[in-house]
């Protein structure tokens, strides 16, 4: 999860606030399905954050460029991962183009990253520039907190946890909540100083309904388009499923860029 713009002070909390290998032992058996189907050789991820997936995806044998609008993000996942021929990382939002001197086989924006965009139109750019990415029949998947599973007001708070940080020991609060049609992912970080230092954050999300995301991608060249409310593959309920994941396919009949109108 990228958080475009929002986390850059914070990587080091960042990367703490998930379980990164029980992450993805959960979400490994969604992704090779659907890998594995498309016949997925070269991915981009546009919004990489400190670049896990980027980096499973490749120990898969799949060349892989792994990109994000924070520097900071960008630096870490190079320390964290390396970087070769075949792992690459940039320093690029999600809305801008994706120029890699040949179409990527699939697209990836996870971790809710995508409802951190600015507006609904720069989603709806960012899902136009990852169809465009893809090769004619390629693969786009967006994953997002179902924002409407949550109540509408009280925050649920999520973690709670110590952690030696880049600033010394720090106590690390995290939660979400919904307000309306706006979500909200809210950071408290208590310092180890004399006296503590409190220091909060809150990053808005936008509330992204599956209709929002289906005409995106239909608009930019998608000619299939499935929605799931997990990584085991259950159907996308709005009331109940934690997730929303968006699986689309780029129209296989027709080599244009779709997402390169005006």
């Amino acid at each position: 999860m990228s958080d475009e713009g929002s986390f850059s002070d914070w990587v080091d909390v960042y990367d703490s606030l998930v379980d990164w290998p029980s992450r993805l032992a959960r979400e490994e058996p969604f992704y090779r399905r659907w890998f594995q189907t498309t016949g997925v050789r070269r991915l981009v991820d546009v919004a990489c954050g400190t670049g896990h997936h980027a980096a499973m995806f490749h120990r898969w044998q799949i060349e892989v460029q792994g990109a994000d609008v924070s520097p900071e993000m960008i630096d870490r996942a190079r320390q964290l991962h390396g970087t070769s021929a075949t792992l690459q990382w940039a320093v690029r939002g999600f809305e801008e183009p994706i120029d890699a001197g040949s179409p990527f086989d699939a697209a990836l924006c996870v971790g809710n990253s995508l409802a951190l965009a600015a507006t609904p139109e720069a989603v709806e750019r960012a899902i136009q520039q990852m169809l465009a990415a893809v090769r004619p029949g390629g693969l786009v998947v967006v994953h997002l907190l179902n924002l409407w599973s949550l109540p509408d007001g009280p925050c649920r708070w999520q973690k709670y946890f110590r952690m030696a940080g880049q600033r010394g020991e720090l106590l690390v609060v995290k939660g979400v909540h919904r307000s309306g049609s706006m979500g909200y992912v809210d950071l408290l970080v208590m310092t180890d100083d004399r006296p503590p230092r409190l220091e909060s954050q809150s990053a808005g999300l936008l509330g992204l309904e599956a209709t929002d995301l289906e005409s995106a991608a239909q608009s930019s060249g998608a000619t299939r388009v499935e929605f799931y409310g997990n990584y085991d593959g259950q159907p996308y309920q709005r009331e109940t499923s934690v997730d929303l994941i968006m699986v689309a396919w780029r129209d296989a009949e027709h080599g244009d860029h779709h997402g390169e109108r005006s």
